[in-house]
């Protein structure tokens, strides 16, 4: 990987002074996953939630470095579910947002990494894209979400959302706000984030 698209994105990134950003979604039920807790010896402790089929919130994010400032955590969410015949999730106008919001907020050329998925390489994502000077973007092979520090993100949120009942989509929505917002205010953790992908960030750094 050191000699392909990523260590191009690099140059790219280091030429332009930009901030190189890695973007991934992820969604989250009302239905917690499965954690540890502490519970009397032959008593299962239970906790009762609800499962409704359209009771989920969609969550996009993205981790931002470059030289000399602290890495950035920058997210957004949505209710799932389908809105006037538009795909589930996040679709391209939602993207364009997120990243317009993102450019204003790290006040600087974006280089871009994401996946492959349809609504990032769709016609209306090129068009986009191309309509705004201060974004590039380069897609990750397929089949490597490893190399993506994003991915850590959710499992990290999900570890903190185990064993906590919530019993409507206003209190998730909430809840995954806060654990969000936490990590925004770690950058240790974000830089561990960065490192557990194994990609070698020096020649950018430099």
């Amino acid at each position: 990987m050191a000699g392909g698209d990523l260590a191009g994105d690099k140059r790219t990134a280091a030429d332009l002074g930009a901030w190189l950003c890695f973007e991934d979604e992820s969604g989250q039920g009302l239905r917690p996953p499965k954690g540890r807790t502490w519970g009397r010896r032959g008593h299962t402790p239970v906790v009762t939630v609800t499962g409704g089929h359209n009771t989920r919130v969609s969550l996009a994010a993205l981790i931002a470095t470059r030289p000399g400032c602290r890495p950035r955590l920058i997210y957004r969410t949505h209710l799932g579910g389908r809105r006037d015949g538009r795909r589930k999730g996040f679709d391209e106008t939602d993207y364009a947002r997120f990243l317009d919001a993102a450019h204003q907020q790290l006040h600087g050329p974006v280089v871009l990494v994401w996946d492959n998925l349809n609504t990032h390489v769709s016609r209306a994502m090129r068009e986009l894209i191309a309509a705004r000077s201060w974004l590039r973007v380069y897609q990750l092979p397929p089949y490597a979400s490893e190399l993506n520090p994003v991915e850590p993100v959710w499992s990290n949120l999900k570890r903190s959302l185990a064993n906590l009942t919530k019993h409507n989509i206003g209190q998730l929505t909430a809840l995954v706000k806060t654990r969000l917002r936490r990590m925004q205010y770690r950058p240790g953790l974000l830089d561990g984030f960065l490192a557990k992908t194994g990609l070698d960030l020096s020649n950018f750094h430099n």
